[in-house]
């Protein structure tokens, strides 16, 4: 995936019971966003690649006939799993721990194919081409992330951060120095390093694959977010380069200094952030007629 770094199964390790606490959710509005511009009725299947703990493919699973997830990680597809139920879609919903690169792995064909923040762990060649395979006539590839606030195209659709805040922001800097502290400059991924960070250059890996494109939707965010203390937490043990084995035995005293920072930069234990939009690129299979 990227020079100097090799995927293993501990990328994630621990951190799926962090997920719905830790991670901010998507903007309000993302499903019916989706549903307008894929024009979704209600029928065909979503396979969701990198699902997670089900967060992108639980929040459309009423718009399919059928919703298929698959992520490496146990602890993230037995969450997925609990997830669907507590929704109510798991009669309709199947959970494999799979990864990308083993796809198709007999499942037939779909819809829609989704990335939530996901594409760029995987071997992204092999898997939009094996993808691309998998999509019926009119099918789609759709890739949502957050909108970071250096991409954005004007400040309606990604207002700054931290204007009109009722609490202070999370501390990020702060508490990526405390976790550099104990892990060392070199951002961790897995058992490895990852130095250079995650790959970029989205558009020629879906070109290369037969996709064309792209449509891209922005679903404005902007809400103002309370964030506790252990919500905070939550989200830094969430995160790939802060999962909680890497920190071995001082994970006890990473946790204690994190809250610690966290209580100096709010004494009332409260901290507002402001939801970001969600940007989504939908792919369609370019017309080899």
């Amino acid at each position: 995936m990227t020079d100097g770094w090799t995927w293993d199964e501990t990328l994630f390790a621990g951190a799926a019971a962090y997920y719905e606490r830790g991670r901010l959710p998507y903007a309000p509005g993302l499903a019916d966003a989706l549903a307008g511009v894929l024009r979704l009725d209600g029928r065909g299947r979503l396979l969701d690649v990198g699902c997670g703990p089900g967060t992108l493919a639980l929040l459309l699973a009423h718009r399919f006939e059928e919703v298929v997830g698959v992520d490496p990680d146990t602890g993230m597809i037995a969450a997925a799993r609990q997830a669907a139920k507590a929704a109510e879609v798991a009669d309709h919903s199947t959970w494999l721990r799979i990864r990308a690169e083993q796809l198709p792995a007999g499942l037939g064909t779909f819809t829609v194919a989704t990335f939530g923040q996901s594409f760029h762990w995987m071997d992204r060649d092999l898997v939009a081409v094996t993808v691309r395979g998998m999509l019926r006539p009119g099918g789609a590839l759709v890739h949502v992330s957050d909108l970071k606030p250096g991409s954005r195209p004007n400040p309606e659709e990604c207002p700054h951060p931290a204007e009109g805040l009722p609490h202070p922001p999370v501390p990020d800097a702060a508490i990526g120095e405390l976790v550099r502290r104990y892990l060392g400059p070199v951002r961790r991924a897995g058992r490895g390093l990852l130095a250079g960070g995650t790959p970029g250059n989205e558009p020629a890996v879906l070109a290369r694959a037969g996709f064309a494109g792209p449509e891209r939707v922005v679903v404005p965010g902007g809400r103002v977010l309370e964030r506790t203390v252990d919500d905070v937490v939550a989200g830094v043990f969430s995160m790939s380069f802060s999962a909680p084995h890497l920190f071995g035995p001082e994970r006890a005293a990473f946790e204690a200094d994190l809250r610690r920072l966290l209580a100096r930069a709010s004494a009332a234990g409260r901290f507002s952030v402001r939801q970001p939009a969600t940007e989504v690129f939908v792919w369609r299979p370019a017309d080899v007629s």
